[in-house]
């Protein structure tokens, strides 16, 4: 099943071979591709899911309406401390036992994790299913990528995690036609919730750790380090880790570049669809209602007319329903969610069809004119392309315009951090390395939604309109694409390099 055996990565690449790099691959080579893609796929999957089901499950485990917004924040805050705990505890498994059986380990955890948050009967339990979920997403990322940089060829190495980053955004396009297609049907007799739903869709990834178990086995170059056997070269160490000047530099420094893109995706990026949803909210009310009381009219119903009428301008700013209107406020949710959906749907999909292509785009720019000077390019059209869309958006043809664009700046980035961070450690502390610059930014980004959240009642107090302090609150976060910068020109390029012993 395996095939060919593959070339290390670390074999020099012979400057007579002028094959384009997808042809050093062999029949193994694309195997591993695939099972580490389809990995980081369903990690991206499980994301994408919660970042379109957050605003519906607030609202069902949020009996106050104007909390939900806070508390949609705080459990993407705990979401994300679990990705950073998972990564450090992951990266330095994966150096320690392997690639391969870490790598099954994640795609359990949060595959389990995601089916259970499913049967949530409170925001306290949710948040800590995210948690948990969070665990094994962080970790999945850096002994995937470890995987592929040492299994690949030299010169295909930067073309295949770019490619990997590239096959994530399919993850978050899957995870925006399942929410297109259920969400539209909430007002059609679900047996449950539909975001319930769709977390129990999230669990079906376990099946792909079974694959890994049976077909998978550990790149030649980290069965070599295990085996070395030398005590000060432990593997997965973070004591050798901070131990190492140099290794320390690169950690630190990482740390640094990858918090950026991080914090910028998660604390103003992912929160577009939330954006769109409520700048669209007063409009889809006021059509629904406006249908609704036609109808109640045209039947001589004027009880339900009246009811209506009082309802409109309270569900039009999103505010809690009296007790004697409760019923036939959230029988009039469902149909006015189902309305919303498409317009988050929509502006998922754009993100990550940008996406696909930024990420892809960065490996063939980072091999062209080097990485550092690629992230240069990228932070730059991060910072200026979320800007805009914070600001201006607001109608359908922007979401097929603006938000591409963004999607291509923001995540152009995680092709970076794919393609970079695994070139600034040796094989021992390859997945340590990486997870921590990676992950460990995360604890960083813990803050961001809190930090947004603040920023949010900031500006409502100078903008009483809610959507004009999401956007002020939004564009300020965008200065975190800006940090990165300054600590570029100390960090060394790569380009045509060797991994690392």
């Amino acid at each position: 099943m395996h095939g060919p055996e593959p070339v290390a990565s670390n074999v020099p690449d012979d400057p007579n071979d002028k094959r384009p790099w997808y042809q050093l691959l062999n029949r193994y080579h694309w195997f591993v591709f695939l099972v580490a893609a389809l990995g980081w796929l369903f990690d991206c999957l499980d994301q994408q899911l919660f970042v379109l089901t957050r605003p519906a499950a607030m609202e069902e485990l949020v009996s106050d309406a104007g909390q939900r917004t806070a508390y949609g924040n705080y459990v993407t805050s705990i979401f994300i401390a679990g990705w950073a705990f998972g990564g450090i505890f992951f990266g330095v498994l994966g150096d320690r036992i392997g690639r391969v059986k870490t790598m099954m380990l994640t795609i359990l955890v949060y595959s389990l994790f995601t089916g259970l948050s499913a049967f949530s009967t409170s925001v306290y339990d949710f948040a800590l299913y995210r948690f948990l979920t969070g665990l094994g997403v962080g970790g999945e990322f850096a002994v995937g990528v470890a995987l592929i940089a040492e299994v690949m060829p030299g010169r295909a190495r930067p073309w295949t995690l770019g490619l990997l980053q590239a096959c994530s955004a399919l993850g978050n396009i899957a995870a925006a036609v399942i929410f297109l297609v259920l969400g539209t049907t909430e007002d059609e007799g679900l047996p449950t919730s539909p975001w319930r739903i769709m977390f129990m869709i999230g669990a079906l990834p376990a099946l792909l750790a079974l694959v890994i178990r049976a077909s998978l086995k550990e790149p030649e170059q980290w069965e070599k380090a295990s085996h070395d056997g030398v005590v000060d070269r432990q593997l997965g160490s973070y004591r050798e880790l901070f131990g190492n000047p140099t290794f320390r530099k690169h950690a630190i420094l990482g740390l640094i570049l990858g918090s950026g893109g991080v914090v910028g995706l998660w604390s103003v990026g992912f929160f577009t669809p939330d954006l769109i949803r409520s700048v669209q909210r007063p409009v889809v009310v006021d059509e629904v209602y406006r249908d609704l009381i036609a109808k109640a009219k045209s039947n001589g119903d004027a009880a339900l007319e009246a009811n209506l009428t009082k309802l409109q301008p309270i569900q039009k700013k999103d505010l809690k329903a009296p007790d004697e209107l409760k019923s036939l406020s959230d029988a009039n949710q469902k149909t006015i969610n189902a309305r919303l959906t498409p317009w988050s749907a929509y502006t998922s999909l754009m993100i990550n069809f940008g996406a696909a292509f930024g990420m892809f785009g960065f490996g063939a720019l980072s091999q062209r004119i080097g990485r550092k000077p690629a992230f240069v390019i990228a932070f730059l059209a991060a910072f200026v392309s979320t800007v805009v869309v914070c600001m201006y958006l607001t109608e359908l043809w922007q979401i097929f315009v603006l938000v591409p664009i963004m999607g291509f700046c923001q995540l152009s980035l995680f092709a970076g951090y794919a393609i970079y961070f695994p070139e600034l450690f040796p094989t021992r502390l390859r997945s340590t390395g990486t997870s921590f610059c990676y992950n460990v930014g995360r604890f960083v980004a813990v803050f961001g939604p809190v930090v947004k959240t603040e920023l949010e009642s900031y500006f409502h107090g100078i903008y009483t309109d809610k959507v004009e302090s999401l956007r002020y609150a939004g564009a300020t976060m965008c200065v975190v694409f800006l940090i990165p910068l300054l600590v570029l020109p100390f960090l060394p390029e790569t380009k045509g390099k060797a991994l690392p012993e």
